[in-house]
Formats: C-alpha cells, structure tokens, sequence
C-alpha cells in the first residue's frame, strides 16, 4: 500500500490554517465545516468527499456558538479530519468516492469536535498568557515584541490541529485497503447510512433554529436531504 504522503502533509497544512483562522485570525468563515471541508476535497483532488463530509457537518454543528465561557465541539477539526479521511480512503482504494466511504469517514472522526475543544481550552490558557504579556509589551512601546508574542500564540493551534489532520488522513490511506474486504452487504449498510444521518443532521439543524415552526422545517429538511442522498447512493450503484 502506498501512502501518499504529500496528501497527508497537504491536509495538515489546510486543517492548521482554518485552526487559526477559527480562533485569532481573518474569522470570515472559511473554518465552517462546509467550507473548509470542501476547501480539503479540492487540495486532494477529491471534491465530492469534501462536499458530502462537509454537508452533513455543516449541518449538525449549524447552530452551536459560544456562549460565556463555554466552548463548542471544535467543528472545524472533525470537517477537515473526516474529509481528508475521506478523499485519502477513496484514492488508497482506486475505486473514487463512495458514500459508504463519506458514512465511515463521519462515523470514525465526528468524535474529533470534542477532542478538539479540549485542545482548544488547553491552548487558550496559554494563549492568554502570551496576550497579557503582548498587552504589557504594547503599554511599553514594544509593539515588534508584541506583534511577535501575538504571533506566537497563534503557532500552537497550526501544529496540533495541523497534526491531528494529518493523522486523519494518514488513517484513510491506511483503511483504504480493508475497505475493499469489506463483505458487500456492509459496503451498502454504510452507503445507506449516509443518507441517514444527512436526513438527522437536517433535523438537528432546523430545530436548532428555534423557528416557530422548526419541527415542520426539521422533517421536510430530513425528507429533501434523505431523498437527495439516495438518489445519489442508488446512482453510485447502477
């Protein structure tokens, strides 16, 4: 089996950058899971994984915020670990993407949103510290020292969420092969599941609206996306 490595650093790369976009710089959205989902499907030349991944992520995160000092599931690392899981998984098996790969994909790496936070509020001590001292360099008129603390506190979120991506990926080449071992009947177990928890993630979504009418919303959300997807998991199969 032969890992491509230059994907793995790729997805790296990409998953820092929307890391630090999502906390200390630019904020203009390109670490929502869609985005940077799809963002990581065009980096690996896989644009469906990333688009598909990046939907039902979107979708079950769309909503969440922080609110006083709690922290949200950290959406933005499970979008970028899952989809480069994904577009690794469909190039190690040569068969393109499928998705029973985007439904494992999601399964194996949703779970990162919570390890993410825990980073997150990990680094956030630290980056506090280097932002009081920054402020104490600024009061001083050391702004290039200032600037350079700021900075530094940005460089942590790059490499753990970077390298946590890069796991992700190098995982999806690694599961590549026992995919295709896979007994047939599973295969279409996870293709079916993928509309599933689309259809879900579309409910969770429109209710966390809090629309007047989010439960008729929820259920006809559920039923376009539900019905979309096995439209699209039946044409993969003909």
């Amino acid at each position: 089996m032969n890992v491509g490595w230059t994907q793995v650093a790729l997805a790296g790369v990409w998953g820092g950058l929307v890391a630090v976009e999502r906390k200390a710089f630019l904020q203009a959205m390109f670490s929502r899971p869609l985005v940077a989902a799809t963002a990581m499907g065009v980096l690996l030349d896989d644009v469906p994984s990333g688009l598909f991944v990046g939907l039902v992520l979107e979708l079950f995160h769309l909503g969440s915020a922080n609110l006083g000092a709690s922290l949200p599931d950290h959406d933005t690392v499970s979008a970028t670990g899952a989809s480069a899981s994904a577009a690794c998984m469909a190039a190690a098996t040569g068969a393109g993407s499928t998705p029973a790969i985007w439904s494992l994909s999601v399964l194996l790496f949703l779970g990162l949103g919570r390890l993410g936070r825990e980073v997150d509020r990990f680094l956030e001590r630290y980056s506090a510290r280097l932002a009081k001292k920054a402020l104490a360099s600024a009061e001083t008129g050391q702004l290039t020292r200032a600037m350079r603390q700021n900075l530094w506190g940005m460089w942590p979120h790059f490499v753990f969420f970077g390298a946590m991506t890069s796991v992700c990926a190098l995982v999806g080449f690694l599961l590549g092969p026992l995919l295709e071992q896979l007994p047939l009947g599973v295969l279409r177990g996870l293709a079916w599941a993928y509309p599933a928890m689309a259809s879900v993630s579309a409910a969770i979504a429109a209710r966390g609206s809090h629309a007047k009418r989010a439960s008729f919303y929820a259920g006809l959300g559920a039923g376009v996306v539900i019905l979309t997807a096995s439209l699209l998991a039946l044409r993969e199969w003909l």
